[in-house]
């Protein structure tokens, strides 16, 4: 009797969540049935590419400040998670500096033109305990 209850609970789970948009795809494998849980496990133990982004990643959010880049410059500093304008030549970057565990770090990592350039970031005032 149980069994006959817990198989019928599972088809009515798997029918809901299986007719979900977020699942929609043709499916030819043999365990069709349960596949729509290798997509919930896959995004679940799968970083983003922000996550697996070591130094930031380019922004489309409003950058706090912009800094020019040129032959002369040896460091920039900067605040953890702060979204700089990095202007190097004739291009100009948004960068979020999501950078957490790293202290500094060479420009040239980030943007092209940005050798013999060390970033130096500053702990966010979010992180800082006893603020």
């Amino acid at each position: 009797m149980k069994k006959s209850i817990i198989a019928v609970l599972a088809v009515s789970a798997i029918s809901t969540l299986g007719s979900s948009a977020a699942f929609a795809h043709e499916d030819y494998s043999e365990g069709g049935a349960l596949h729509w849980l290798e997509h919930v496990q896959a995004r679940a133990s799968s970083p983003t590419e922000r996550e697996l982004a070591t130094y930031g990643y380019a922004s489309n959010a409003t950058p706090s400040r912009t800094v020019i880049v040129n032959a002369d410059t040896r460091y920039i500093n900067v605040t953890r998670l702060e979204t700089v304008a990095l202007k190097v030549g004739d291009k100009t970057i948004n960068w979020t500096f999501d950078t957490l565990g790293t202290n500094s770090f060479p420009l040239s990592k980030v943007v092209q033109g940005g050798d013999k350039v060390t970033v130096y970031l500053e702990e966010s005032p979010l992180y800082r305990s006893g603020s």
